[in-house]
């Protein structure tokens, strides 16, 4: 007789196995690898010397040549420890930063021979189709401008032009100081950008470029050198940027494509010419472009959109801006308009371009002269806004006024009287909240508010607009 165990383990023998079901695979474990850490190297490691006397582009080319160029790594830093580093034209690769450190300054030669043969590639730190490239540090880019002065004047200095060589024509053949052309990730911050001989950072047919924290000094007296110019490029955010210079410091343009999305905020400008210009290049559209909290402070034009070449400009918008324009020697375009609005074909053949959905906001001026908006027959201005702006027009300088400025091409410098708005040839312009004052300045007076004619002006509304004369005191 059997145990009930016994039975039990002789029923678990010979009952057939039972079949678990198969086991799902196990899901192999992601590991996240850690971001390597940037690669810095020196260019003093590699023999530059910066004494500010000898040539350190070897050098410098160098180190950037040694940077890694496959993964894991992502960012060289070529470190420019304090000194003053003379060099020709530099050239940088993807996934290279300049780290100027501060005490250190980058010197650009002013030689013929420093640069390449095309004129278009004459600068001193250059970026050709490359991504994930830039310069920071905390130091300087310096283009030595003042060597390029060929005489030097209070009106407007005259420059030294190298169009002897053939490269290029005209009188603007100089070099420029930093070019991005044809580049994506680019971050341009926390360096100081000196004494450029032509146009001072340069970005052209770029995507997705970041400039923020950034000085920018030219001579006051010197043409040509633009601040910050944006060619063909989208994508684009200019930032706590104080710009001190003789010609137009934010400039968007279009010669070969468009320029879409581009904002500046929170920057600071000086200028003998136009603090933000749109134009005058403009063969191609410009559109969604935002200028906000921005300082303008003693220049020729404030806001202006010189509309020249048969682009279409819309969707733009200026707010809180606070506005001081004066005159200047008339040899600079501009005649102390806080906004200057036009559109005109620079030469008979050009085609006219429109301007439309143009919205300024929250926008406190104290100018030498009045508002101009021009479009032209075959390129209105429309849907223009005027929101929440104080206006206030008193004469400070003994520079003669009674010209309306036109250039570049179109009709050039016109006699017109003085007054607060002169408008042409608009379809669609609303006003509302709008204060404006003028001073009763005997040599020039102040007896126009709104000036335009209406067989050209169309479909504009007030509402809460406000002038009135005031004393101006001696």
């Amino acid at each position: 007789m059997t145990t009930p165990i016994l039975q039990l383990i002789f029923l678990l023998i010979l009952s057939p196995l039972r079949q678990l079901p198969p086991s799902k695979p196990a899901t192999p474990t992601r590991i996240q690898l850690p971001n390597p850490p940037p690669t810095t190297l020196s260019v003093t490691d590699f023999g530059a010397i910066g004494d500010g006397i000898h040539y350190d582009t070897e050098a410098i080319q160098s180190t950037i040549n040694s940077c890694p160029t496959t993964p894991p790594t992502k960012t060289c830093h070529v470190n420019f420890p304090p000194g003053i580093y003379l060099t020709a034209t530099i050239h940088l690769k993807s996934n290279v930063v300049l780290n100027i450190q501060e005490g250190a300054t980058l010197l650009g030669g002013t030689k013929l021979e420093d640069y390449p043969k095309e004129f278009n590639r004459w600068y001193v730190v250059l970026a050709e189709n490359v991504s994930d490239v830039g310069i920071t540090g905390g130091g300087v880019v310096d283009g030595q401008g003042l060597k390029f002065v060929k005489r030097f004047n209070e009106r407007k200095n005259v420059m030294v032009s190298w169009n002897s060589t053939g490269a290029c024509l005209g009188d603007e053949c100089r070099p420029r100081l930093v070019g991005f052309i044809g580049c994506t990730n680019v971050k341009v911050w926390n360096v100081r950008l000196n004494e450029p001989a032509y146009w001072c950072l340069h970005i052209v047919q770029c995507l997705n470029t970041r400039i923020y924290d950034v000085s920018i000094y030219g001579d006051f007296n010197s043409p040509n050198n633009d601040g910050i110019d944006i060619e063909d490029s989208n994508n684009t955010l200019i930032t706590r940027c104080h710009i001190d210079t003789g010609d137009d410091a934010i400039c968007p343009k279009t010669y070969t494509g468009p320029v879409y999305n581009l904002t500046a905020t929170d920057c600071w400008i000086r200028t003998k010419s136009s603090a933000i210009k749109l134009g005058s290049a403009s063969w191609f559209e410009l559109k969604g472009l935002v200028f906000d909290n921005i300082t303008i402070v003693d220049s020729h034009r404030g806001l202006g959109l010189q509309i020249r070449d048969g682009g279409n400009v819309s969707d733009i918008t200026f707010s809180n801006i606070n506005i001081s324009t004066r005159y200047y020697d008339p040899s600079w375009w501009g005649r102390a308009e806080p906004i200057y609005v036009t559109t005109c074909p620079r030469h008979s053949s050009s085609k006219e371009g429109s301007i439309s959905n143009l919205q300024f906001i929250n926008i406190t001026a104290n100018s030498e002269n009045g508002v101009f908006l021009s479009g032209s027959k075959g390129g209105p201005l429309s849907n223009l806004r005027f929101i929440n702006m104080n206006l206030t027009f008193r004469r400070w300088t003994n520079y003669p006024g009674g010209l309306v400025d036109y250039r570049p091409g179109c009709q050039g410098l016109v006699n017109h009287s003085a007054a607060g708005i002169i408008m042409e040839h608009i379809e669609g312009f609303e006003v509302e909240n709008v204060n404006m004052r003028w001073s009763d300045y005997q040599n020039e007076p102040w007896d126009n508010p709104l000036d335009f004619r209406p067989s050209t002006v169309n479909n504009i509304s007030f509402l809460n607009f406000h002038s009135a004369m005031y004393k101006q005191m001696k």
